[in-house]
């Protein structure tokens, strides 16, 4: 993963905000305020779900980190999703993951599979979430998407403490069952208690 698995270079000068830069100006948020009255943001709007998860980094599974999805559906094979830490308004934009289905994977050379990772484990076990969907809800959406496969490249390792996206993208994985790549109670703990949901297996 060429440079993702090495620490954060030189960090810009600034007073340590994240990222680092000035404050908008009164004029550039009329313009954005303009913009978002008279631009349609299609592609934006198509988004309608949001999952909670989690996930490591490929090249060391000890590192993980809470994901936020943000999921548009192409169609009943494909998912996009665009990846924050966090649902807050000031969440920032961490990483992409594509989602396929099984059909589409198992067509895929083996070389390509490698990049991949299955989904059944972390929503079987309930680490995959849709916070504040009734359950009846999300029951039918989480059958079919634990048959599904991510590619997830990380581009802002914000995680240790990178203030810019720095470096090459990192290829991300989800929780397994085995001992290393099992999701770290502590930061399923934090996330539950947000949302106020309970997973007792861990």
């Amino acid at each position: 993963m060429a440079s993702s698995d090495k620490s954060a270079g030189p960090m810009p000068p600034g007073d340590g905000s994240v990222p680092p830069g000035k404050a908008m100006t009164v004029g550039q948020s009329i313009v954005d305020k303009g913009a978002q009255m008279m631009q349609s943001l299609k592609p934006i709007q198509r988004m309608k779900l949001h999952a909670c998860t989690f996930a490591s980094y490929s090249h060391d599974m000890n590192r993980q980190i809470e994901a936020h999805h943000f999921i548009t559906r192409l169609n009943q094979d494909f998912l996009q999703s665009a990846v924050y830490d966090s649902d807050d308004s000031s969440g920032r934009l961490i990483g992409v993951e594509y989602i396929i289905s099984d059909r589409l994977f198992e067509a895929l050379p083996s070389e390509e599979q490698k990049l991949w990772h299955s989904h059944a484990h972390e929503i079987q076990s309930g680490l995959w979430v849709n916070p504040r969907m009734p359950e009846m809800m999300q029951k039918s959406e989480l059958g079919e998407l634990a048959k599904t496969y991510g590619k997830f490249w990380c581009t802002w390792q914000v995680d240790r403490g990178d203030r810019l996206p720095l470096g090459a993208p990192a290829l991300m994985v989800s929780p397994q069952a085995e001992k290393m790549g099992k999701a770290k109670p502590e930061l399923v703990h934090k996330r539950d208690q947000k949302y106020k949901i309970s997973l007792l297996m861990i």
